[in-house]
């Protein structure tokens, strides 16, 4: 059992969790594991759906600390931890700014590309604006600021473009259009500034599709990832230059790829990474030695 620190046993701690995004029940189900974790450690905690009515319900239950499981937008974008600023509350993860830039996934890349991390080539495109002319296929579109994968396509000829925008759209009023690169789809959680082990993803689809992320036996977690010594420690490198880059705090998850010629491409900034039984950041702490309860304690003291 993971040791409590004194400061936390007579403090409430709020879980955040649900909320009004697509990626609700992924959430719903982040809060319970974390929930029950925090019941484990004999914590005082409660659970608080963060729908339009959260600030009222976070005042009625007199929470001392914010444990943030909210995944999608409201939640991971900046909203409720500008919110909670502004409330005098104490949160888990990161601040308004990571949250926000990470979110974006077109900023994210200009910060990528700012910082020397390598990420592949792309554009944003705003709703009815004249569309750049694609030279090469495979793309990959995506809404700019969406997470678990919603409304992305593998686009492999210019026919299949329009459907894969309008898809895409459905999530927002922009959207990325980045090259595609293949390889192997790796990931890295940062705790702490400290990269985990890197975990190679094998999704039964044909991507790491929304299905992959969350369904039972969607894809498979291969801990140590199968690449070479030296895309291993690029990737984690990577990890903690985006962890340092974005301001992140207390944790985060870094998705890659590693293309055959074994370099290590940069995708996108997770801020509040998922918590369910099938989550890719409890499988890396798991990998490091942390249990579940020991890593929702960490990111507590780490975020305090």
């Amino acid at each position: 059992m993971a040791c409590v620190p004194e400061k936390l046993k007579n403090k409430k701690i709020g879980v955040l969790y649900g909320g009004t995004s697509s990626e609700r029940e992924i959430s719903l189900k982040s809060g319970k594991a974390v929930i029950n974790a925090l019941r484990k450690l004999k914590l005082d905690v409660c659970g608080i759906d963060a729908d339009g009515n959260v600030a009222e319900k976070i005042k009625k239950e007199k929470i001392d600390i914010a444990y943030i499981a909210l995944h999608g937008s409201m939640g991971e974008d900046g909203t409720v931890q500008g919110m909670l600023e502004v409330m005098g509350i104490p949160y888990t993860g990161s601040g308004v700014f990571a949250s926000s830039a990470s979110m974006d996934k077109n900023i994210s890349k200009l910060l990528f590309k700012c910082a020397g991390v390598l990420t592949p080539d792309w554009f944003a495109l705003k709703k009815f604006a004249p569309v750049p002319e694609i030279k090469k296929y495979p793309v990959v579109v995506k809404p700019a600021s969406q997470g678990s994968a919603m409304g992305i396509s593998i686009v492999k000829k210019a026919s299949e473009f329009a459907a894969a925008a309008k898809e895409a759209f459905k999530y927002g009023e922009e959207i990325i259009v980045e090259r595609f690169v293949k390889g192997k789809e790796i990931t890295t959680g940062v705790l702490d500034g400290q990269a985990l082990p890197v975990i190679e993803i094998v999704p039964k689809g044909k991507f790491y599709d929304f299905k992959s992320k969350y369904a039972k036996g969607g894809s498979k977690h291969i801990i140590p990832a199968r690449i070479s010594e030296n895309a291993h420690n690029q990737a984690q490198y990577y990890a903690e230059k985006v962890y340092k880059t974005f301001k992140c705090r207390a944790v985060c998850r870094v998705d890659m790829i590693v293309d055959q010629s074994e370099k290590v491409w940069v995708l996108e900034n997770n801020t509040v990474p998922g918590m369910t039984e099938t989550s890719l950041l409890p499988d890396g702490a798991k990998a490091a030695g942390i249990n579940f309860e020991e890593l929702v304690l960490k990111i507590i003291e780490c975020s305090l």
